[in-house]
């Protein structure tokens, strides 16, 4: 199993540097060329500092396991940032070259506009600018969603429940501690009474989540019937899953591993690990019925799952509502429209028979720290008890 999960790491490792290091020659190049339009630049310094900003990704890697501390932190942000001028830099200037390849065939554009590579150049970087300065403005401008649902079902004493949904918080280098300072005023203030974390709470880096007290800033939460999380793709991706669970635990939250709680004898909770699990350990993650299997079907369930898959077996095995992340929304246009054609439901509230589904676009952000035809945001559910559904 370890020499399959290792060739498929090295075809995916390969056919991503591949395409990354084609995309960054692409951007490169069409920078140099038109530099070169305003005065000749010497090619050697040029490619050698371009060369450096589009090897930081790996470089950073580097850092966070050998130097850590700030040089880590910031080569980290510039690797993040990079990615997202790299996406939106390549983007652009395809989009430039079929505009100008358009424009010399059907006649609507001179000659002499088609040959101005200063011209393009500049356009391709002002664009660029603002794309990347508005998309970090836009993620650190968090919204609340709410929704009021309602479940035909009796939760013992409760009649309502006030809960908050949050997911994909990415907590490290990137998204640190004002950011978690802010999210948790912002959960403190709506003052639930039971909050999810939808997994990805932390980002990779588990020392550093715990290094820089995170766990003593998400111990201000305080909701009467507990906080509960799942863990989601990256919590396995960083290699010490087992290292996050008991992180989260001692930020005071009960992470559920394909397990189910009972909350004061009115409704169930169940968590399911993330599907990743079984590429990282080579154990497929168990079946949903095994985990309901002594479920009081009289009680609400809620189930965590971090990415919204197999809705249909959660709505046959009675599930009532589902809650999940990992989306993002895409993030940033145009990945928006990637994300809805791979999920049934890639953001918002979806009804399935009995079974209703809410996913989130998230706090925190993967990668570039931008956002851009989407803002973070936190989820208020207002939920009814023994209530005939009519939303």
């Amino acid at each position: 199993m370890g020499w399959i999960m290792g060739k498929q790491f090295i075809v995916f490792f390969s056919i991503f540097l591949a395409v990354y290091g084609s995309a960054n020659y692409y951007i490169g190049l069409r920078f140099w060329q038109s530099l070169n339009s305003f005065a000749v630049v010497n090619r050697v310094p040029f490619w050698a500092i371009y060369i450096l900003l589009a090897a930081t990704p790996a470089i950073s890697r580097w850092a966070t396991t050998y130097i850590k501390g700030f040089v880590s932190v910031k080569l980290s942000l510039i690797s993040a940032y990079w990615l997202g001028i790299t996406f939106y830099g390549f983007f652009l200037w395809l989009l430039v070259d079929m505009f100008k390849f358009a424009g010399a065939v059907l006649g609507f554009l001179s000659a002499s506009l088609v040959e101005d590579r200063g011209f393009w150049g500049m356009t391709v970087l002002t664009l660029l600018i603002f794309l990347i300065v508005w998309g970090s403005y836009n993620a650190q401008r968090p919204v609340i969603k709410r929704y009021t649902i309602s479940l035909a079902k009796r939760a013992g004493h409760m009649n309502k429940l006030r809960a908050v949904l949050v997911a994909d918080t990415h907590l490290g280098p990137i998204i640190g501690k004002r950011r978690l300072e802010k999210m948790v005023g912002m959960i403190n203030k709506i003052n639930p009474e039971i909050i999810f974390f939808a997994g990805d709470t932390i980002d990779e880096d588990v020392p550093f989540f715990v290094e820089r007290h995170m766990p003593e800033i998400l111990r201000k939460l305080k909701p009467r019937l507990g906080s509960y999380a799942v863990l989601g793709n990256h919590e396995y991706l960083g290699g010490h899953a087992d290292s996050a669970v008991y992180a989260l635990e001692q930020s005071g939250i009960t992470v559920l591993r394909d397990n189910l709680v009972k909350v004061k004898d009115c409704l169930y909770i169940a968590g399911r690990d993330d599907p990743t699990v079984k590429q990282m350990t080579g154990q497929p993650r168990p079946m949903l019925r095994s985990i309901l299997s002594e479920v009081d079907p009289l009680l609400p369930l809620i189930l965590i799952d971090h990415q919204p898959y197999d809705l249909n077996t959660a709505k046959v095995l009675g599930v009532d509502l589902l809650l999940a992340g990992h989306t993002h929304k895409g993030q940033f246009f145009p990945n928006n429209f990637i994300t809805s054609k791979v999920f049934e439901v890639d953001w918002g509230y979806l009804k399935k028979g009995s079974l209703q589904i809410i996913v989130t676009c998230g706090f925190g952000t993967w990668g570039p720290p931008i956002r851009i035809g989407n803002r973070p945001e936190l989820v208020e559910i207002d939920i009814l008890f023994d209530e005939i559904e009519v939303k």
